[in-house]
């Protein structure tokens, strides 16, 4: 028989998955905005696997500034919502998009070329492991339990807290 509510240190894990996971977002978006030459031209070039002819079009002069606005803002929004404990289902959803664009521009396929990862994957690589994770935080979000979300959600504390 399963439990159909969470025990608290239930809750306290997804938490500090969440955090950990809104920081590693944040940083990001903050160390690519804080970086003038940083750009993700190189990586959409470099791109393999079917998509490849999606990134190559990403990355062309034309519309590689927006690509990389919308990067490092989608990182940054992503960090905070999870961080901050607030929007954090539209957090995940958004990160679970990029960690799919990135995977998808650099599959762990067989036969393709890992170059510039940082390990050697087969199928399953940390994009992947990430956007699950962040699949856990969509569906038993934590932010009226610990987040801004608590104080604008206080009713649904009292049930968490009892657990």
């Amino acid at each position: 028989m399963v439990n159909q509510e969470l025990q608290k240190t239930q809750y306290n894990a997804i938490i500090i998955l969440r955090l950990l996971i809104g920081w590693h977002f944040l940083y990001e978006g903050a160390i690519k905005l804080f970086n003038p030459n940083w750009t993700a031209k190189g990586y959409m070039l470099s791109a393999e696997g079917f998509a490849k002819p999606v990134f190559a079009w990403l990355g062309t002069d034309s519309l590689i500034g927006t690509v990389d606005f919308l990067n490092i803002l989608c990182l940054v929004l992503v960090g905070l919502t999870l961080l901050l404990g607030i929007w954090e289902r539209l957090g995940a959803l958004v990160g679970i998009g990029l960690l799919l664009l990135y995977y998808l521009a650099h599959p762990a396929f067989p036969g393709l070329d890992q170059a510039g990862t940082e390990g050697s994957y087969f199928i399953v690589n940390k994009n992947l492991i990430e956007a699950a994770a962040l699949y856990v935080i969509y569906l038993i979000p934590t932010a009226s339990y610990f987040g801004l979300g608590r104080l604008l959600k206080p009713g649904l504390t009292n049930s968490i807290a009892s657990t």
